[in-house]
C-alpha cells in the first residue's frame, strides 16, 4: 500500500477547506487536501450544465465570504471581482403588485404599500446593523469552549468567555435584549410585531428560512435571519452580490492561493478512512487503498458524516457518537439551473430591467411560507414553493450564448427524506416541473423559456456535495447546535473527540455560507497546537 507523509491533511477542497490551507500553508507547513470530486470548490462551483450554458450549480450568490480571508489570501489578486446587484430584491404578487429593494429604491415601493413601514424599515435595519456589526468580531474567532478540569485549558477558555462578554457588552442593553430576541424567537413573530405589510415581512422572513427547513414562525428563526445580515460586498455592508465567472471563481482563487503557498491538492482523491493510533488521529486511507500519515487531520466535511462513515466507531467515546449521530440536518432545499432562451418578463414589472439581477423571491408572505413548510412535512414538497431565483447573466454575460441567459431557482421546501419510504429519484423531475410552473404563474412564458435544465434534490446534494439530507449548513442552525454547541459542547473550538482531529468545515462555528470563516479558524487553532509542540 502506497504511503506518503505530510504536516496536514484536509478532507475537502471546498471553500473552507481551501482557505484553512491557504493559512496553513502561509506559517509555513506542509499541507495536502483530498477532495473526491474531479474539481475543487466542494458546493461552491461553476459549471456547464447545458451545452454552452455555465452556472453556480449549488451555492450561487456572495455576501457572506469574510473581507479578512478575501485580503489575506489575497483573493482579488488571484482574479476574484465580485459585481454588487443592480437591484437587491424584488418580491412580486400574483395580483401585480410588487416590492423592489435597493439603494435608492426601498422607501419608495415600501411607501406604496405602507407609509409607516419606511420609518420601521429603517429603524429595524439599522438595529439589525448595530447587532450585527458587533456579532462580526465573533466570527473570525473561535466561542467560549466548556472544558472540565482546572488547567491551562480550562483558563484559556474562561479567557476566551470574558473576551467575547466583553464583545456583546458594547451593545447597550435594550440591542442586548433584542440580541436574545434574536437567538431564541421565531422571525414570524418579530416582523409581525414590526411590520403592516405582507411584503416586507416577507422579505425579511426569507432569510429566516434559507437552508432552514422550518416555519418562519418556528422558535429560533429570527437567528437564522440575522446570520443572513452578517454579509458584505465590496465593503458595502448587508449587500448581495455576484463572483463573476460564478461561485466557482470564489474556490479556484482559494486554489490558487493554496497553491501559490506550497499547498497540494489533489481531487479524484476520496477518502475511505480516518486512522486513529492510540486515540491520535494519525492520516487518511484514500478509496484507492493510498496511505497519507500526517500530525493534523482537518476535516471539512458535515459532523456527522465525519464520524459516522470515516472515523472508526470503536475510537469515539460512546457518549460523543451517540450524540453526533442526532446532530440534524436539512435545509428543506431543492436546486435547479436552467438554461433559458429569453430573460422571463413578470406581470408585475413587465420586462427587461434592474429587478431581474436582483434576488426574485416568490413567498409573498409569512402565511405562504408557513403553509409551504407545512406542506412539506405532510406531502414531502410543497405544492406552492418558496422559490429565489437569480439570473448571474444580467450581470456576467460569459455565463451564456449572446442573448441568452441562466438562473438559479433555490426551491423550499421539500424533505430531507420523503414519506413513506419514498425515492427522491422517483420524484425529482415532477417537482422540478414543480418549481418551474410556480416561476411560470408569476412570470407567463417561463417555462416555455426553459432549453435545459439541471435538477438537484436533497439526495442529489447529498451524493453530489456531502450535504447530508441537502443540507447547505452542514447542519441546522439551531441554538443547541449554535456557538459553544457547534458542533456540541467541549468541541467548539474546531478540535475533535481525538488528538490530531479538526474541524475545518461549516459544521463548526460560525456555521453556514460561504464565509470561510470555519477555515480560517481552525487553521488558527492547528496553528496554535503546532506551536505549543514544536514552538
Amino acid at each position: 500500500m502506497a504511503e506518503s507523509n505530510t504536516d496536514v491533511v484536509i478532507i475537502g477542497a471546498g471553500h473552507n477547506g481551501l482557505t484553512c490551507a491557504a493559512y496553513l500553508a502561509m506559517a509555513g507547513l506542509k499541507v495536502r487536501v483530498v477532495e473526491r470530486r474531479a474539481v475543487v470548490g466542494g458546493a461552491a462551483v461553476t459549471e456547464e450544465f447545458h451545452p454552452g450554458f455555465r452556472n453556480s450549480v449549488a451555492a450561487y450568490t456572495v455576501s457572506l465570504l469574510n473581507p479578512k480571508v478575501i485580503a489575506d489570501l489575497k483573493l482579488h489578486q488571484h482574479g476574484l471581482r465580485i459585481v454588487e446587484r443592480r437591484a437587491q430584491n424584488f418580491l412580486p404578487t400574483l395580483d401585480g403588485d410588487y416590492l423592489l429593494t435597493g439603494e435608492g429604491r426601498t422607501a419608495a415601493s415600501l411607501a406604496r404599500h405602507s407609509a409607516g413601514d419606511v420609518e420601521r424599515y429603517d429603524a429595524f435595519t439599522r438595529e439589525l446593523e448595530a447587532i450585527a456589526d458587533v456579532l462580526r468580531q465573533l466570527v473570525l474567532r473561535a466561542p467560549p469552549n466548556l472544558v472540565a478540569g482546572f488547567g491551562a485549558p480550562a483558563l484559556r477558555e474562561s479567557l476566551n468567555a470574558l473576551g467575547a462578554a466583553n464583545v456583546l457588552r458594547a451593545l447597550p442593553i435594550e440591542r442586548q435584549r433584542l440580541l436574545l430576541d434574536l437567538f431564541t424567537r421565531s422571525a414570524g413573530e418579530m416582523l409581525d410585531e414590526t411590520f403592516e405589510g405582507d411584503l416586507v415581512k416577507a422579505l425579511f422572513g426569507f432569510d429566516a428560512i434559507v437552508g432552514n427547513y422550518a416555519s418562519p414562525y418556528a422558535a429560533g428563526s429570527a437567528y437564522v435571519m440575522l446570520h443572513h445580515a452578517f454579509g458584505e460586498v465590496n465593503g458595502k455592508k448587508g449587500a448581495w452580490g455576484h463572483a463573476i465567472g460564478g461561485m466557482g471563481a470564489i474556490t479556484q482563487a482559494m486554489a490558487a492561493a493554496a497553491r501559490g503557498h506550497g499547498a497540494e491538492i489533489e481531487t479524484g482523491a476520496g477518502v475511505r478512512e480516518v486512522t486513529v493510533e492510540t486515540g491520535r488521529a494519525t492520516g487518511v486511507v484514500l478509496d484507492d487503498g493510498r496511505r497519507i500519515r500526517a500530525n493534523y487531520v482537518a476535516a471539512n466535511v458535515n459532523p456527522k458524516l465525519l464520524y459516522t462513515r470515516l472515523v472508526p466507531r470503536d475510537a469515539l467515546p460512546g457518549e460523543f457518537l451517540t450524540r453526533i449521530t442526532r446532530w440534524r440536518n436539512g435545509s428543506g432545499t431543492f436546486r435547479i439551473n436552467v438554461a433559458l432562451d429569453r430573460l422571463p418578463s413578470f406581470t408585475a414589472l413587465p420586462g427587461d430591467g434592474d429587478h431581474l439581477s436582483a434576488g426574485i423571491i416568490i413567498a409573498p408572505s409569512l402565511r405562504y411560507m408557513d403553509r409551504a413548510w407545512q406542506d412539506a412535512r405532510d406531502h414531502g414538497w410543497s405544492r406552492a414553493p418558496v422559490v429565489e431565483m437569480l439570473i448571474p447573466s444580467t450581470l456576467d454575460d460569459a455565463l451564456a450564448p449572446a442573448g441568452r441567459h441562466v438562473a438559479s431557482l433555490f426551491c423550499q421546501h421539500v424533505a430531507p427524506q420523503l414519506p413513506n419510504g419514498a425515492s427522491w429519484d422517483d420524484h425529482r423531475e415532477q417537482v422540478a416541473d414543480l418549481m418551474i410552473a410556480t416561476v411560470d404563474a408569476y412570470a407567463p412564458g417561463f417555462k416555455a423559456s426553459v432549453i435545459g435544465r439541471q435538477v438537484l434534490s436533497p439526495l442529489d446534494l447529498e451524493r453530489t456535495f456531502g450535504l447530508l439530507g441537502g443540507d447547505i449548513f452542514h447542519g441546522a442552525l439551531t441554538l443547541n447546535q449554535l456557538f459553544s454547541a457547534r458542533p456540541m459542547l467541549g468541541h467548539a473550538d474546531y478540535r475533535g473527540p481525538l488528538k490530531g482531529l479538526y474541524h475545518c468545515g461549516a459544521g463548526s462555528h460560525p456555521g453556514g455560507g460561504v464565509t470561510g470563516a470555519p477555515g480560517h479558524n481552525a487553521a488558527r487553532a492547528i496553528l496554535r497546537d503546532h506551536r505549543a509542540l514544536f514552538g
